[in-house]
């Protein structure tokens, strides 16, 4: 992955998304020859000469002061993840060391202790490092993939099981996921492992390459799943994140929660009851041949 082109392809997409009236600019009718703002129009908005938004689109980021970056992204009508990105990509990235994600033994211990609450911890290249027995129970056998497939992207775009679990959910879990990866990138810029997982999972996924030429940007937040398990049937789990600041290889704990006394959370206690049926259903992941 270039930089350079990456800071230049977002500011386009983001200016492309916007029409002159949803800036306050007069649209005067007739075909517009680029999609969204033209390059001065935003320069204006932002207050920068054309010149120097042209540079910044250009890929040449270095010199730009943050006054002018909270400027253009006002003028793009980022988001809060969107400018912090934007941010981050304008800047040479420093050198970083991510390392193998480990599990220290404290950790490994809560995992155990979450009887009724299927459990990950995520490593920076969404490698999955840790699990519990209920995250199994919940979604399959990703133990059984190969170290280097055992992340989140791989399961979501190359693991048919993993679809079929979400069905009409996982356009939305995948470029949540997609979202969730650019943050990564520009948390971790000059991670060459987090690079490289982008670009072997465009090579892989060709829905995984639309998602992310559409440069969505968002950190996972609190979400809702409805799956559709072969054992339990529905099951709708409330998803949270949980930073691990103190384990820089680790992007963090992710924790699912079904709803008190509900339909969901008796699933839950089915699936987590020794000798369950879970434990002798095909749910695998299977050695992707992709």
């Amino acid at each position: 992955m270039n930089d350079r082109t990456e800071l230049s392809e977002f500011l386009k997409s983001r200016r492309a998304r916007l029409r002159p009236e949803d800036v306050g600019l007069r649209d005067y009718g007739g075909m517009r020859r680029v999609a969204g703002l033209r390059r001065e129009e935003l320069a204006r908005l932002a207050g920068v000469s054309i010149a120097h938004y042209t540079r910044l689109e250009q890929g040449k980021g270095d010199s730009v002061s943050d006054e002018i970056l909270d400027a253009v992204g006002a003028a793009l009508c980022l988001d809060g993840d969107e400018l912090t990105y934007l941010h981050r990509i304008a800047r040479p990235p420093l050198a970083c060391e991510g390392g193998a994600a480990a599990v220290p033994a404290s950790l490994r211990y809560l995992l155990e202790s979450f009887v009724m609450t299927p459990a990950l911890v995520v490593g920076r290249h969404t490698q999955i490092v840790g699990w519990n027995r209920l995250a199994v129970a919940v979604f399959g056998d990703f133990p059984a993939l190969p170290a280097g497939r055992r992340t989140l992207s791989h399961l979501l775009f190359t693991e048919p099981h993993l679809r079929e679990l979400h069905r009409t959910g996982w356009e939305g879990a995948a470029r949540e996921q997609v979202a969730h990866l650019r943050v990564l990138l520009g948390r971790y810029r000059g991670d060459a492992g987090l690079a490289a997982h982008v670009d072997e999972m465009r090579e892989l996924s060709a829905d995984f390459a639309r998602m992310w030429a559409e440069h969505p940007v968002a950190r996972v937040r609190s979400r809702t799943y409805v799956l559709h398990h072969p054992v339990v049937g529905e099951l709708t789990l409330h998803g949270e994140l949980i930073a691990l600041p103190d384990e820089p290889a680790c992007c963090g704990l992710d924790l699912f929660a079904a709803e008190p006394d509900s339909a969901s959370e008796q699933a839950l206690r089915e699936l987590a009851s020794p000798g369950s049926a879970s434990e002798q259903v095909v749910v695998p992941a299977r050695p992707s041949a992709l």
